[in-house]
């Protein structure tokens, strides 16, 4: 074998070996995050069937057949908090249901349910407080408000990084065969690298699809892509998504009628019921929710189904008929395109097929996370260092290698930042303290 054969086997070794590190770091950081995720996300892919049935007691509650107007449960909601704003009401096809009223009072948004007949308050509570919003705050920010979702954001960066160092990895090299490859050998001593390796291919486009269509959520990434968004599109429009938690919530309050009162504070309920009655009839996807008026905005009938392809808003003018109807396909193209990435990445996009795809999906970015602990501990050598994949002693980060990693880290900014202050805390801390570099491996 000549000199350059040689150069070329070193090069493919060093960047094997530097990939297999990236990919051990990237799922130190990792797995903690992606198994909150994991456990997190398949709930919220349930959230209509959950909801539906949290507030079962509430449905068909109307049984005398003297069903109030809806816009009387509205003043009943009011009567019992007096000192709240009116902010929405859900349109129920069934008008027997319990109205759910939203209201804002001291800053704080509430979820009213009032008997269709009687009037009476059966129900209140915070709409931060309700169980899948929990689930969500969770999701989204770990309930550490900016720091979290940073932190999310962060973990799914190196998400992405381990799944693509892990297809590297995984990428057959004279393999004799398909056990290994397409599924696990069941031998003790190759069961768990087989369990990992398998399950990282079949989950690897499901999960990369997962976090991908997340990244418009997150802080840093999200804002980037706003600005993009803002940049491409001909008109001036506000997206229907948020970067955050906070700004989810801060939406809420102004999309749903906070600060929006005739004189005094109050607002005009006396074309509810006929605006109530068109919604009824358009017979909109549910949830359909009618918005009092915010913002210089009009009374609008929102169909919120996570489906968002199937979306509508309805405006009415000053006399509560239809002004305006818009659908998924008024939207910007930008905005399209990202709205059937939501209604994909909450389950809603396919169904019930959706939904399970999620499920799998999680499941095995779970049977990734504790197959690489059971590897990390069944290999692990001593006490003494973490286990990482040493260094080689004229180990150089290679032409091609470095390109991608400038690649993603501008793509990824929170894992180029990252990257930044890693490598300085390795360099002038990590390396001047002994037994932390001795134990990380970084002799």
């Amino acid at each position: 074998m000549n000199q350059a054969a040689n150069d070329t086997v070193r090069r493919q070794i060093i960047d094997y070996r530097m990939i297999w590190r990236w990919h051990f770091y990237a799922g130190l950081v990792c797995i903690p995050f992606i198994v909150i995720l994991s456990l997190t996300g398949p709930i919220y892919l349930f959230k209509p069937q959950i909801e539906a049935a949290i507030d079962r007691p509430y449905d068909q509650v109307g049984r005398a057949g003297r069903v109030q107007p809806l816009s009387a449960q509205v003043e009943g909601a009011l009567a019992a908090f007096p000192h709240a704003q009116f902010q929405s009401v859900e349109v129920r096809p069934d008008v027997t249901d319990a109205a759910r009223v939203t209201l804002s009072e001291k800053g704080e948004r509430l979820r009213v349910y009032v008997h269709p007949e009687t009037l009476t308050m059966l129900k209140s509570v915070p709409e931060e407080a309700r169980f899948m919003n929990v689930v969500k705050t969770i999701h989204g920010e770990l309930f550490a408000g900016l720091f979290g979702t940073l932190l999310v954001e962060t973990a799914a960066c190196w998400a992405i990084v381990m799944i693509l160092t892990g297809l590297y990895l995984w990428w057959p090299r004279g393999a004799k065969g398909l056990a290994g490859v397409l599924w696990p050998r069941l031998e003790a001593k190759l069961f768990w690298r087989d369990l990992h390796a398998v399950t990282g291919l079949w989950v690897s486009f499901f999960a990369l699809c997962l976090l991908l269509t997340g990244l418009p959520w997150t802080t840093v990434w999200g804002a980037g892509f706003k600005v993009v968004r803002q940049a491409v599109i001909a008109q001036s429009s506000k997206p229907d998504w948020s970067t955050s938690r906070a700004a989810d919530k801060a939406g809420e309050h102004e999309g749903h009628g906070h600060g929006s009162a005739q004189a005094g504070g109050a607002v005009d309920l006396t074309l509810l019921d006929h605006m109530a009655g068109e919604l009824r009839a358009a017979d909109l996807p549910p949830p359909v929710v009618l918005m009092a008026p915010a913002g210089g905005k009009p009374w609008q009938g929102v169909s919120q189904t996570q489906n968002r392809p199937k979306g509508v808003t309805v405006t009415f003018d000053h006399m509560g008929d239809v002004a305006q109807i818009k659908t998924f396909g008024d939207k910007p193209l930008i905005d399209r395109v990202f709205g059937v990435s939501i209604a994909l990445h909450e389950g809603q996009l396919f169904g019930a097929f959706n939904q399970a795809l999620g499920v799998l999906t999680a499941a095995g970015l779970l049977t990734l996370c504790v197959s690489a602990v059971m590897m990390w501990w069944r290999r692990r050598p001593d006490k003494v260092t973490l286990g990482a994949p040493s260094r080689l002693p004229d180990e150089r980060l290679g032409t091609g290698l470095g390109l991608l990693i400038l690649g993603l880290a501008l793509f990824l900014p929170m894992m180029g930042l990252c990257l930044i202050l890693v490598a300085l805390i390795e360099r002038w801390v990590l390396r001047r303290i002994a037994p932390v570099r001795d134990w990380l491996g970084l002799t």
